[in-house]
């Protein structure tokens, strides 16, 4: 795959050239955001050529429980259907996209990287693709069952348990306001998990939506006491991160820009949605950890 290098990202125009010469690719359109429930219509209305659409509150999560979050992992068999749904095949890579900075399309990123598939997300999304002149398609799409063998397990997850001591460092990738417990527009309590420290996911993009380089990245990360995996390695206990945010989906964005700085992490799906509905769970407020 022309992504860079280790990184989760592939920019269009590597992406056409793939697609141009036939490399097995499935595209995986997940447009969503919280409170919009038109994604698929929008999928309809235009997409990337032969893209599938991947729908995140059904197979991208579990239904939601007050004692789960509001997007919990999928079971992994249910995961592995979709996976079959969508039609990937055994060796084929799968590239997620969105119209939102890919802070969906990396809820599918990760997960296909956890069940031990190849998986990329492009960088800038479907505004990118439109922008290099490259072509969409209207109507749905169905393919023909995958034999993709999906498996479970092959990225760090942390639980409830863990997180509420954590030993390295833990992100908040909501928004500040939402992190300072200015505002709760969704979850029960305002505030955030004692010890976290704020890192908004939207200050990993750029003005066009698309990832900030790798470098640059790993300065925003190194201000926030966070160094390369090689760094983490050679620390005490290995300086693990964990990530959370309000449901586990865009924490999953912050993971992406994380892996394409080099460093590795660990996501708590059930993240805000989870801590915040049991009140035995202490909230933080204001502006530090």
């Amino acid at each position: 795959m022309s992504a860079r290098h280790g990184s989760p990202l592939i920019a269009a125009g590597a992406l056409a050239d793939r697609l141009a010469v036939g490399e097995p690719t499935v595209l995986l359109d997940v447009r969503w955001a919280l409170g919009d429930p038109h994604g698929r219509d929008k999928y309809l209305a235009g997409h990337l050529p032969g893209a599938v659409y991947a729908d995140l509150d059904t197979e991208l999560a579990a239904s939601a429980t007050p004692e789960a979050g509001r997007h919990p992992l999928p079971e992994p068999e249910a995961f592995a259907r979709a996976v079959r749904r969508w039609g990937v095949r055994e060796g084929e890579a799968v590239v997620a996209y969105d119209a939102g900075g890919g802070l969906a399309a990396a809820r599918a990123w990760w997960l296909l990287r956890h069940a031990g598939l190849e998986a990329y997300m492009l960088d800038g999304g479907l505004t990118a693709w439109t922008e290099a002149g490259l072509p969409v398609e209207a109507g749905d799409v169905e393919p023909a069952e995958g034999t993709a063998d999906a498996g479970w397990g092959h990225l760090p997850v942390a639980e409830i348990g863990d997180v509420a001591t954590w030993p390295g460092t833990l992100l908040d990738a909501r928004a500040a306001e939402r992190y300072r417990g200015e505002t709760e527009p969704v979850d029960p309590r305002a505030g955030h998990i004692p010890g976290a420290r704020s890192a908004p996911t939207t200050e990993n993009l750029d003005a066009s939506g698309c990832f900030l380089p790798a470098d640059a990245l790993r300065g925003r990360f190194a201000a926030l006491g966070i160094g390369s995996a090689a760094e983490q390695e050679g620390a005490p206990g290995g300086m693990p991160v964990a990530v959370y945010c309000g449901s586990g989906v865009t924490a999953a964005h912050q993971i992406a820009a994380l892996a394409a700085a080099g460093i590795d992490a660990a996501l708590y799906p059930g993240s805000w949605s989870q801590w915040s509905a049991d009140p035995a769970r202490p909230a933080a407020t204001g502006p530090h950890p």
